[in-house]
């Protein structure tokens, strides 16, 4: 493939970013660095009730979180001459026209034609409207807004991801391009900027499939060659059971997979392999982007289960070197430290609870029924300096001592040096302990006096 491969990832800032759009992100970044090319990044904030400035920050906080960078930025606000002068040509060539009827009126035309048995597609009333009839509407005080006119037959192409397409023109309303404040629509201003930007490729979802006959005709209109750009519409998300993945996007929002501790190495894995043949793996960015194939997402719906992006994201955290979190950890956390812990986390947060566990102070339980026993194990607490063999000459000694094994010589030495249940090998937490603090908790659980 040409080394001139130029995609966008093209958000519009009027929400946070969700799984659904980090993974069409994903993609295009993959493909553009797997090819040597080029990755833009375009805000698409022409809609002025919704976009917000912080929308767009926190949008391109998010995709720097993931581990995304770009070739180019703008924002399509930035260029509203060049769409008007767009417009101005579609007008001059009579694909662009004006449009008078109100919502209510509209409602009533796809009612009618719903009740007539008939496709609710736009008549095309106003394609006919003569000067006369348009002085008048502007007379009475309205405003018109524009529709394309969209050329007959149907437009085809061959999906990078879904095979063979095509949208016929004739089942689809005149998109309506320009609004009556004059400011461009999505699908207008998608084009132009494709257009003037050079780019190759347009990787999005399969949501699109429609928008995509509608966009090429525009841009043959506009004077582009549509069989020079390629296709791909990645199939939609959907939930652990199969149902729609919509309702659950807030949830899923990268800020909130954030702040519940999700490593961005992980979500970026799972996401861009997700649907297809390549399983998921603990990969770096450069990695993924040198096997990443769009032949090889499957054109099913893919299925975004948080229990495997949960596991994905504890072999990830086991995986990390200490200089990947150190500025991560609690202040004073070893690479000993990380070392002895990190095989148990599900979230790197939970470090600081083993950090406490080996300096700081705990929860001692008391524990009657191995009273004696911790008692013994106390005394027998050898001298320090400890290294990592200290855990297995002690309780070799106390099994000597005591009689006991298994279970009964371990689960109370772990619950009084630990308070939990379960953790890291004592083995490896013992010597960061310290055989001041053991000594205390031990005598603390066995309720022994100093």
């Amino acid at each position: 493939m040409s080394a001139a491969v130029r995609v966008r990832f093209a958000p519009s800032p009027t929400g946070h970013l969700h799984v659904g759009n980090a993974r069409i992100a994903l993609a295009n970044f993959l493909f553009a660095r797997r090819h040597g090319g080029h990755f833009l990044l375009r805000l698409d904030d022409t809609d002025r009730e919704r976009s917000r400035p912080e929308f767009a920050e926190a949008i391109t906080q998010d995709l720097r979180w993931l581990g995304l960078d770009w070739d180019a930025t703008f924002r399509q606000s930035d260029r509203l001459d060049r769409y008007r002068a767009a417009a101005e040509r579609l007008r001059a060539s009579g694909r662009l026209y004006p449009c008078f009827e109100s919502e209510e009126e509209l409602r009533a035309k796809r009612e009618a034609r719903l009740k007539r048995g008939l496709a609710p597609v736009y008549d095309r009333a106003m394609l006919h409207l003569t000067p006369a009839q348009r002085e008048a509407a502007e007379a009475g005080g309205k405003r018109p807004y524009w529709r394309f006119r969209l050329s007959d037959g149907a437009i085809a192409w061959n999906d990078l991801v879904l095979g063979a397409r095509q949208v016929k023109l004739g089942a689809v309303s005149d998109p309506v391009l320009i609004r009556a404040d004059e400011t461009p629509l999505y699908t207008f201003t998608s084009v132009v900027d494709d257009l003037a930007e050079g780019i190759t490729h347009i990787i999005r979802g399969e949501d699109h499939i429609t928008n995509t006959g509608v966009q090429i005709d525009l841009l043959g209109a506009l004077g582009g060659d549509p069989t020079a750009l390629g296709f791909a519409h990645l199939p939609l998300l959907t939930d652990s059971d199969g149902g729609k993945l919509s309702k659950r996007l807030q949830s899923l929002s990268l800020r909130t997979l954030r702040r519940d501790g999700i490593e961005p190495m992980a979500l970026a894995a799972y996401l861009a392999r997700l649907g297809s043949s390549a399983d998921p793996e603990p990969l770096p960015l450069a990695t993924l982007a040198a096997h990443f194939d769009l032949g090889a997402f499957s054109a099913s719906a893919a299925r975004f289960d948080l229990r495997q992006l949960l596991a994905l994201n504890r072999r990830v955290l086991h995986g990390l070197a200490f200089a990947d979190v150190a500025s991560r950890l609690p202040a004073g956390a070893t690479a000993p430290f990380w070392q002895a812990v990190r095989g148990n986390l599900d979230f790197l947060r939970e470090a600081e609870d083993w950090w406490a566990v080996v300096g700081g102070e705990i929860e001692t339980p008391a524990l009657p029924e191995d009273a004696a026993f911790l008692a013994l194990a106390a005394d027998q607490l050898p001298p320090e300096p400890w290294d990592e063999t200290i855990w297995r000459r002690w309780t070799d000694a106390l099994k000597d001592a005591s009689g006991r094994r298994g279970r009964a010589l371990f689960h109370p030495l772990r619950l009084a040096l630990t308070g939990a249940e379960e953790g890291p090998e004592l083995a490896a937490l013992l010597p960061l302990i310290g055989r001041a603090r053991a000594l205390a908790r031990l005598r603390a659980a066995a309720r022994v006096g100093p």
